[in-house]
């Protein structure tokens, strides 16, 4: 299993608190000894992982440019969740809560919908395996711990797989702009996958024709979309707020 770089604190952190044994090394800002940087080195130092101190430039060639807050840290590569992963998933849970993003490439956007995924309680985030952000440090990063609590389901045939949740009783709702179906109006409970397209061209059209529904995020003002992982946010947490009403 090869390895990769993760950066930033709640990264860190998050893998620091449920797989400690994927680390190999954790890298330090040289000099730094705060409330934040310490108890992470003194937990990291009592699983035994190797930790070495380094001056900023030599972090920043590390993170390549990304943000680090001075800790970086070289660990095993998580596995990867593929079709059965899912099949799993969905069994398990009562009232599946899917998000699909069809074709994000931007690893920011893809961290920041893990986030809002994790916030609103979705259980696995589906995404292809081509034209699809890789699950990198910048993903983690901007996740804030969530690349580490919601499965990430690379599947190899996306409208396939939406196929079979469906047939499985899964209620697929995309989301497109032309739409009339607002999605505030629409009825978003019991087993749901939303569905998110690309930033700027959407989903592409072998998903949309296997999605039950299309919605739209009404906009008052003079732009005329939201950026996705925005996006993104609004329609899961409107899914959250009707599934808490219904309780």
């Amino acid at each position: 299993m090869s390895n990769e770089l993760i950066f930033g604190f709640h990264s860190v952190e998050a893998i620091l608190e449920s797989e400690p044994e994927r680390f190999v090394e954790i890298y330090a800002l040289k000099g730094r000894d705060d409330k934040r940087s310490t108890p992470i080195i003194d937990e990291a130092l009592k699983f035994g992982i190797s930790v070495q101190f380094m001056q900023r430039k030599a972090l920043d060639s590390k993170s390549k440019g990304e943000q680090h807050q001075g800790i970086i840290a070289n660990v095993k590569a998580a596995p990867t969740f593929n079709e059965k992963d899912l099949d799993a998933i969905i069994a398990r849970e009562d009232t599946p809560f899917l998000l699909v993003l069809d074709g994000i490439t931007d690893p920011h956007n893809l961290g920041a919908c893990l986030r809002s995924a994790d916030a609103a309680g979705v259980h696995a985030i589906i995404v292809p395996k081509d034209r699809s952000a890789k699950l990198n440090g910048t993903a983690r990063k901007v996740a804030c711990g969530a690349a580490e609590t919601v499965p990430l389901i690379q599947v190899t045939n996306l409208a396939r797989t939406l196929r079979e949740i469906k047939d499985a009783g899964v209620w697929v709702v995309g989301t497109a702009g032309e739409t009339d179906n607002h999605v505030f109006d629409a009825s978003l409970t019991g087993p749901m996958a939303i569905v998110m397209g690309a930033e700027g061209e959407g989903m592409r059209r072998l998903t949309r024709e296997h999605c039950d529904m299309l919605v739209k995020i009404p906009m008052a003002g003079t732009v005329s979309s939201l950026n996705v992982s925005v996006a993104t946010g609004i329609c899961l947490f409107e899914v959250l707020r009707q599934r808490n009403a219904n309780n």
